[in-house]
């Protein structure tokens, strides 16, 4: 079956599409990427989208335009990547604006932005959309979804294998390997901490509004780390806190970042705008080799993500992740911004053949379940 898979992340910047075929058992499927493409967001769009997901007030009518923003977007990611229209079916992430994750005092929500019946009417086809709330309706986190299908499309290796994808935030898999004592071992994965949502976000107050982000890590590649603030972010609750866990940018967004530059401030007076960003990304890699510290030491780490593309990033991770092969996913046939446009296309197929997407050992949810909500269009 033709699937096409949309995804747009925490980091607001676009969406990226995969058409690929599924077929043959449905918990380990033969599968091919037929096409892929990126769309990046109009900058007033994704502006309006960052300043939504800080909490800015909106009416009703700022609300629905926005969804229907979100929406076209998605269909002109569907129309570039299959322009013959090829897909059977789509899985659409959409755009999430708020995420809540479940606590003592209040039930898991998230809110991802689209208006599925509409983007369906666009692409002439099904849409399975709205992928979170099943899971969150039965006590989990609702994210990370893509450990479950990283599973499936990659299965494990001579050891434990960890994937990494550095969108806004950093979030992790971890397969166990496939064959030894270990091999029925459950699936885990979590989110570790911000990835670029911090970056991106110091990048364009230092440089006025005129850089998005740190292209390759240029910027903060000249900086210097301050290692002692480091070790204390580390301490601080999330970044101390066991799995299952979730995040996004209501924790690690502009008034965190506000908070860790005064910290800089106290810690290294008179820094310069690189230092700071050199200091973000130090912590992104951090957050993640301090997690892997604290168990299972994979193998390998495969990372995927626009902050695969970020070179001092990369480096932070191989500097930390001491005893890890740390090497692109890209190596094993899927891109950077592929891995989790096609984990939303195999979840739309899961829907499709009514298999389980959401995994327990991750989310934290009483049991598994199907995932996702169908529109159809109405020809």
């Amino acid at each position: 079956m033709r699937v096409l898979g949309l995804m747009s992340g925490t980091s607001a910047d676009g969406v990226d599409a995969v058409l690929a075929t599924f077929q043959g058992p449905v918990g380990r499927p033969r599968w091919r990427i037929l096409a892929s493409a990126a769309h990046p967001y109009p900058r007033d769009l994704r502006q309006r989208l960052i300043r939504a997901g800080q909490g800015e007030p909106l009416d009703a009518a700022a609300w629905l335009e926005l969804a229907e923003a979100v929406t076209e977007a998605q269909a002109e990611a569907a129309r570039l990547c299959d322009p013959e229209g090829l897909a059977e079916l789509v899985g659409c992430h959409g755009q999430t604006v708020w995420h809540r994750p479940p606590s003592p005092r209040a039930n898991g929500a998230s809110w991802q932005l689209l208006l599925g019946p509409l983007l369906a009417e666009r692409l002439g086809r099904p849409v399975v959309h709205d992928f979170r709330a099943a899971d969150l309706a039965l006590g989990g986190q609702g994210a990370p979804l893509v450990p479950a299908t990283d599973a499936a499309l990659l299965g494990g290796s001579g050891g434990w294998r960890a994937l990494l994808n550095l969108g806004g935030i950093a979030n992790l898999t971890l397969l166990p390997p496939a064959a030894g004592p270990d091999r029925l071992t459950a699936v885990r994965g979590w989110d570790c901490g911000p990835a670029n949502t911090l970056l991106d976000l110091a990048c364009q107050r230092f440089s006025q509004g005129k850089q998005s982000f740190d292209a390759g890590g240029a910027w903060a590649a000249t900086g210097r780390v301050a290692e002692p603030l480091i070790e204390r972010w580390l301490r601080e609750p999330y970044f101390q806190q066991a799995a299952p866990k979730s995040t996004g940018r209501e924790l690690f967004g502009a008034a965190d970042l506000e908070r860790r530059l005064r910290d800089l401030e106290e810690a290294a007076p008179g820094h310069s705008p690189a230092d700071a960003l050199a200091s973000l990304t130090a912590l992104s890699a951090a957050a993640v080799a301090q997690d892997l510290g604290r168990g299972i030491l994979p193998v390998e780490l495969l990372v995927a993500g626009g902050g695969a593309r970020n070179a001092t990033l990369m480096g932070e991770l191989r500097r930390r992740c001491r005893g890890v092969r740390v090497r692109p996913l890209a190596e094993l046939g899927i891109g950077d911004d592929q891995r989790e446009a096609l984990a939303f296309a195999l979840l739309a197929w899961w829907h499709q053949r009514r298999h389980p997407g959401s995994l327990p050992s991750v989310t934290g949810a009483s049991r598994a379940a199907v995932l996702g909500v169908r529109a159809e269009p109405t020809r």
